[in-house]
Protein backbone atom coordinates (compact mmCIF):
# COMPACT_ATOMS: atom_id res chain seq x y z
CA UNK A 1 0.00 0.00 0.00
CA UNK A 2 1.32 3.47 -0.88
CA UNK A 3 2.24 5.90 1.88
CA UNK A 4 -0.53 8.30 0.82
CA UNK A 5 -3.12 5.54 1.07
CA UNK A 6 -1.82 4.45 4.47
CA UNK A 7 -2.07 8.04 5.74
CA UNK A 8 -5.59 8.39 4.38
CA UNK A 9 -6.82 5.17 5.96
CA UNK A 10 -5.08 5.93 9.25
CA UNK A 11 -6.64 9.40 9.33
CA UNK A 12 -10.12 7.96 8.85
CA UNK A 13 -9.54 5.42 11.60
CA UNK A 14 -8.33 8.10 14.02
CA UNK A 15 -11.38 10.28 13.28
CA UNK A 16 -13.65 7.29 13.80
CA UNK A 17 -11.99 6.47 17.14
CA UNK A 18 -12.29 10.10 18.26
CA UNK A 19 -15.98 10.21 17.37
CA UNK A 20 -16.55 6.94 19.25
CA UNK A 21 -14.90 8.44 22.34
CA UNK A 22 -17.09 11.54 22.05
CA UNK A 23 -20.28 9.48 21.73
CA UNK A 24 -19.26 7.30 24.68
CA UNK A 25 -18.58 10.35 26.82
CA UNK A 26 -21.94 11.86 25.83
CA UNK A 27 -23.70 8.64 26.82
CA UNK A 28 -21.94 8.50 30.18
CA UNK A 29 -22.66 12.15 30.92
CA UNK A 30 -26.31 11.70 30.02
CA UNK A 31 -26.57 8.57 32.15
CA UNK A 32 -25.38 10.28 35.28
CA UNK A 33 -27.22 13.55 34.49
CA UNK A 34 -24.05 15.56 34.88
CA UNK A 35 -25.29 18.09 32.36
CA UNK A 36 -28.22 18.99 34.57
CA UNK A 37 -26.24 19.26 37.76
CA UNK A 38 -27.08 22.29 39.82
CA UNK A 39 -24.42 24.86 40.50
CA UNK A 40 -23.64 25.58 44.14
CA UNK A 41 -21.97 28.97 43.80
CA UNK A 42 -22.84 32.14 41.90
CA UNK A 43 -20.15 32.93 39.31
CA UNK A 44 -18.01 36.02 39.54
CA UNK A 45 -18.68 38.52 36.75
CA UNK A 46 -16.94 41.57 35.33
CA UNK A 47 -16.85 43.79 32.27
CA UNK A 48 -13.50 43.32 30.53
CA UNK A 49 -11.75 44.96 27.61
CA UNK A 50 -9.47 43.46 24.98
CA UNK A 51 -7.87 44.52 21.72
CA UNK A 52 -9.03 43.67 18.21
CA UNK A 53 -6.46 45.25 15.93
CA UNK A 54 -6.45 48.96 16.77
CA UNK A 55 -9.87 48.82 18.41
CA UNK A 56 -10.73 48.11 22.02
CA UNK A 57 -13.69 45.78 22.56
CA UNK A 58 -15.60 44.96 25.69
CA UNK A 59 -17.34 41.86 26.93
CA UNK A 60 -19.16 40.38 29.88
CA UNK A 61 -16.95 37.83 31.66
CA UNK A 62 -18.34 35.13 33.95
CA UNK A 63 -15.96 32.96 35.96
CA UNK A 64 -16.35 29.57 37.67
CA UNK A 65 -16.12 29.63 41.45
CA UNK A 66 -13.25 27.16 41.64
CA UNK A 67 -9.63 28.20 41.13
CA UNK A 68 -7.32 26.73 38.52
CA UNK A 69 -7.51 26.39 34.76
CA UNK A 70 -10.87 25.87 33.08
CA UNK A 71 -12.28 25.32 29.60
CA UNK A 72 -13.76 28.47 28.08
CA UNK A 73 -16.66 29.58 25.91
CA UNK A 74 -17.16 32.54 23.60
CA UNK A 75 -20.82 33.60 23.89
CA UNK A 76 -22.36 35.47 20.93
CA UNK A 77 -25.52 37.51 21.34
CA UNK A 78 -28.63 37.60 19.17
CA UNK A 79 -29.48 40.53 16.91
CA UNK A 80 -30.72 42.37 20.02
CA UNK A 81 -27.21 42.85 21.37
CA UNK A 82 -25.48 42.02 24.63
CA UNK A 83 -28.56 42.17 26.85
CA UNK A 84 -29.32 40.61 30.22
CA UNK A 85 -30.51 37.29 28.75
CA UNK A 86 -27.20 36.73 26.97
CA UNK A 87 -25.32 37.60 30.15
CA UNK A 88 -27.44 35.03 31.97
CA UNK A 89 -26.35 32.37 29.49
CA UNK A 90 -22.70 33.26 30.15
CA UNK A 91 -23.33 32.96 33.89
CA UNK A 92 -25.06 29.59 33.44
CA UNK A 93 -22.04 28.30 31.52
CA UNK A 94 -19.70 29.60 34.21
CA UNK A 95 -21.77 27.71 36.78
CA UNK A 96 -20.93 24.57 34.82
CA UNK A 97 -17.20 25.29 34.97
CA UNK A 98 -16.51 27.38 31.85
CA UNK A 99 -14.77 30.75 31.74
CA UNK A 100 -17.37 32.52 29.59
CA UNK A 101 -16.94 35.70 27.58
CA UNK A 102 -20.04 37.29 26.05
CA UNK A 103 -18.63 39.59 23.38
CA UNK A 104 -20.26 42.97 22.72
CA UNK A 105 -20.30 43.21 18.92
CA UNK A 106 -22.50 46.32 18.88
CA UNK A 107 -20.28 48.62 20.92
CA UNK A 108 -22.75 48.95 23.79
CA UNK A 109 -25.91 49.30 21.72
CA UNK A 110 -28.91 47.18 22.69
CA UNK A 111 -32.07 47.02 20.59
CA UNK A 112 -35.46 47.67 22.18
CA UNK A 113 -37.65 46.59 19.26
CA UNK A 114 -37.36 44.23 16.25
CA UNK A 115 -36.77 47.05 13.77
CA UNK A 116 -33.81 48.39 15.75
CA UNK A 117 -32.42 44.87 16.16
CA UNK A 118 -32.63 44.37 12.42
CA UNK A 119 -30.79 47.62 11.74
CA UNK A 120 -28.02 46.78 14.21
CA UNK A 121 -27.61 43.35 12.65
CA UNK A 122 -27.46 44.79 9.12
CA UNK A 123 -24.83 47.34 10.17
CA UNK A 124 -22.51 44.64 11.52
CA UNK A 125 -19.95 43.62 8.87
CA UNK A 126 -19.40 39.87 8.96
CA UNK A 127 -15.66 40.11 8.32
CA UNK A 128 -15.27 42.59 11.16
CA UNK A 129 -17.33 40.44 13.49
CA UNK A 130 -15.18 37.39 12.74
CA UNK A 131 -12.04 39.45 13.40
CA UNK A 132 -13.45 40.57 16.75
CA UNK A 133 -14.46 37.02 17.70
CA UNK A 134 -10.98 35.75 16.89
CA UNK A 135 -9.65 38.51 19.14
CA UNK A 136 -11.98 37.25 21.85
CA UNK A 137 -10.53 33.76 21.36
CA UNK A 138 -7.01 35.17 21.74
CA UNK A 139 -8.04 37.02 24.90
CA UNK A 140 -9.40 33.84 26.47
CA UNK A 141 -6.46 31.72 25.31
CA UNK A 142 -3.98 34.01 27.07
CA UNK A 143 -5.83 34.15 30.39
CA UNK A 144 -4.05 32.21 33.17
CA UNK A 145 -7.34 30.59 34.26
CA UNK A 146 -8.15 29.16 30.79
CA UNK A 147 -7.07 25.94 29.12
CA UNK A 148 -6.10 27.35 25.69
CA UNK A 149 -6.77 24.04 23.92
CA UNK A 150 -10.30 23.79 25.32
CA UNK A 151 -12.24 26.76 23.96
CA UNK A 152 -15.64 26.61 22.28
CA UNK A 153 -18.27 29.03 20.97
CA UNK A 154 -22.03 29.29 21.31
CA UNK A 155 -24.56 31.64 19.76
CA UNK A 156 -28.27 32.17 19.15
CA UNK A 157 -29.88 33.52 15.98
CA UNK A 158 -27.47 36.06 14.52
CA UNK A 159 -24.93 34.89 17.09
CA UNK A 160 -25.44 31.29 16.05
CA UNK A 161 -24.69 32.18 12.45
CA UNK A 162 -21.54 34.04 13.54
CA UNK A 163 -20.48 31.05 15.64
CA UNK A 164 -20.69 28.93 12.51
CA UNK A 165 -18.71 31.53 10.55
CA UNK A 166 -16.03 31.59 13.22
CA UNK A 167 -15.59 27.81 13.03
CA UNK A 168 -13.81 27.69 9.64
CA UNK A 169 -11.73 30.78 10.46
CA UNK A 170 -10.42 29.72 13.87
CA UNK A 171 -8.63 26.37 13.64
CA UNK A 172 -8.01 26.21 17.40
CA UNK A 173 -11.74 26.14 18.16
CA UNK A 174 -12.76 22.92 19.90
CA UNK A 175 -16.56 23.07 19.67
CA UNK A 176 -19.31 25.16 18.09
CA UNK A 177 -22.93 25.30 19.31
CA UNK A 178 -25.34 26.93 16.86
CA UNK A 179 -28.88 27.69 17.96
CA UNK A 180 -31.11 28.51 14.97
CA UNK A 181 -28.32 30.38 13.22
CA UNK A 182 -27.50 30.54 9.50
CA UNK A 183 -25.43 27.63 8.26
CA UNK A 184 -22.45 27.88 5.88
CA UNK A 185 -22.71 26.34 2.43
CA UNK A 186 -19.37 27.26 0.86
CA UNK A 187 -17.41 24.02 0.27
CA UNK A 188 -14.16 25.65 1.33
CA UNK A 189 -15.64 26.84 4.62
CA UNK A 190 -17.14 23.42 5.33
CA UNK A 191 -13.82 21.73 4.64
CA UNK A 192 -12.01 24.07 7.02
CA UNK A 193 -14.27 23.39 10.00
CA UNK A 194 -12.31 21.43 12.57
CA UNK A 195 -14.54 21.98 15.60
CA UNK A 196 -17.23 19.51 16.61
CA UNK A 197 -20.67 20.96 15.82
CA UNK A 198 -23.91 20.85 17.82
CA UNK A 199 -27.03 22.48 16.39
CA UNK A 200 -30.55 23.13 17.72
CA UNK A 201 -33.21 24.27 15.25
CA UNK A 202 -36.97 24.77 14.97
CA UNK A 203 -39.11 22.96 12.42
CA UNK A 204 -41.21 26.12 11.93
CA UNK A 205 -38.24 28.42 11.33
CA UNK A 206 -38.77 30.18 8.00
CA UNK A 207 -35.24 31.65 7.93
CA UNK A 208 -33.18 28.55 8.66
CA UNK A 209 -35.47 25.84 7.34
CA UNK A 210 -35.39 22.11 8.08
CA UNK A 211 -34.19 21.59 4.50
CA UNK A 212 -31.23 23.89 5.19
CA UNK A 213 -30.39 21.92 8.33
CA UNK A 214 -30.65 18.56 6.57
CA UNK A 215 -28.48 19.76 3.66
CA UNK A 216 -25.83 20.95 6.12
CA UNK A 217 -25.97 17.58 7.88
CA UNK A 218 -25.42 15.73 4.60
CA UNK A 219 -22.51 17.96 3.56
CA UNK A 220 -20.74 17.70 6.91
CA UNK A 221 -21.28 13.94 7.12
CA UNK A 222 -19.74 13.46 3.69
CA UNK A 223 -16.71 15.39 4.93
CA UNK A 224 -16.57 13.13 8.02
CA UNK A 225 -17.00 16.08 10.36
CA UNK A 226 -18.22 15.64 13.93
CA UNK A 227 -21.81 16.93 13.97
CA UNK A 228 -25.05 16.49 15.90
CA UNK A 229 -28.15 18.43 14.80
CA UNK A 230 -31.71 18.36 16.13
CA UNK A 231 -34.89 19.90 14.71
CA UNK A 232 -37.65 20.55 17.26
CA UNK A 233 -41.26 20.07 16.17
CA UNK A 234 -43.68 22.95 16.82
CA UNK A 235 -40.76 25.33 17.44
CA UNK A 236 -39.62 28.27 15.35
CA UNK A 237 -36.85 30.84 15.37
CA UNK A 238 -35.86 32.05 18.84
CA UNK A 239 -37.57 29.23 20.74
CA UNK A 240 -34.96 29.19 23.55
CA UNK A 241 -35.43 32.77 24.75
CA UNK A 242 -38.31 33.27 27.23
CA UNK A 243 -38.31 37.00 26.48
CA UNK A 244 -39.73 36.09 23.07
CA UNK A 245 -43.16 35.11 24.40
CA UNK A 246 -44.64 34.01 21.07
CA UNK A 247 -41.67 31.87 20.00
CA UNK A 248 -40.59 30.47 23.38
CA UNK A 249 -41.03 26.71 23.79
CA UNK A 250 -39.93 25.78 27.33
CA UNK A 251 -39.65 22.02 26.81
CA UNK A 252 -37.62 22.37 23.61
CA UNK A 253 -35.46 25.06 25.24
CA UNK A 254 -34.74 22.84 28.23
CA UNK A 255 -33.83 19.92 26.00
CA UNK A 256 -31.58 22.10 23.80
CA UNK A 257 -29.74 23.37 26.89
CA UNK A 258 -29.29 19.85 28.22
CA UNK A 259 -27.94 18.74 24.83
CA UNK A 260 -25.57 21.69 24.85
CA UNK A 261 -24.14 20.96 28.28
CA UNK A 262 -23.79 17.25 27.54
CA UNK A 263 -21.99 18.01 24.28
CA UNK A 264 -19.64 20.54 25.86
CA UNK A 265 -18.90 18.20 28.75
CA UNK A 266 -17.80 15.55 26.26
CA UNK A 267 -15.94 17.74 23.77
CA UNK A 268 -14.57 20.85 25.47
CA UNK A 269 -13.74 19.84 29.06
Amino acid sequence: MKLQEIARVTGKRERARLWERILLAVAVVGLFACAGARATEKPKTATVQFKSGDQTLSGFLALPDKEGKHPAMIVIHESWGLNDWVKEQAEKLAEQGYVSLAVDLYGGKIATDPAEAHELMRALPEAGAIKDLRAAFDYLATRPDVKPDNIGVIGWGTGGGLAMQLAPHEPRLKACVVNYGALPTDPGDLQNIGAAILGNFGALDRGITPDDVKAFQVSMTKLQKFISLKIYDNAGHGFENPNNAEAYRPEAAADAWKRTLTFLKAVVK
